[in-house]
């Protein structure tokens, strides 16, 4: 039952990243300038999730002055999301959300596929079964489906 919530919770996730940048292209076509909005959703993000971390009171000082974790992993994530989310506000209004989104969802699966495979970004290994390359196969008919009239 737990796996079942985490499958809903994870399709939610994808759910609420689509919404997020159909609004958010469109404050970037709006502004023509994908970077504000960009910046936008960066500080609003980090308002809310300031909100969410007081609320739950998860330990919010031990977080500040943890002194285990890397200095780049307080930055590196940023750069990538930065850069991530403002191809997606400026490619949606060019070639459309759901085109954005699926070829988007491609980029994220082959990479999990071979970071996972090499345990890439300190994850865990995922071996490359026959299986997961039918799934990928079957996600990349779908993508060329979508992206043809």
């Amino acid at each position: 039952m737990r796996l079942y919530f985490l499958f809903i919770l994870a399709f939610t996730g994808g759910v609420f990243l689509a919404i997020q940048a159909g609004f958010n292209s469109q404050l970037g076509s709006l502004l023509k300038q994908p970077i504000i909005a960009v910046v936008a959703s960066s500080i609003s993000s980090v308002v809310f999730g300031l909100v969410i971390l007081f609320v739950t009171e998860k330990g919010f000082t031990q977080t500040l002055t943890s002194s285990q974790v890397p200095w780049h992993l307080w930055f590196i994530g940023g750069l990538f999301s930065v850069v991530g989310i403002y191809i997606y506000f400026y490619t949606i209004p060019k070639i459309g959300i759901s085109k954005m989104i699926a070829l988007g969802l491609c980029g994220q699966l082959i990479f999990s596929l071979v970071a996972g495979k090499y345990g890439w970004l300190n994850l865990p290994v995922e071996p490359l079964t026959t299986k997961r390359i039918i799934g990928a196969l079957a996600m990349l008919i779908g993508i060329v489906l979508i992206n043809t009239k």
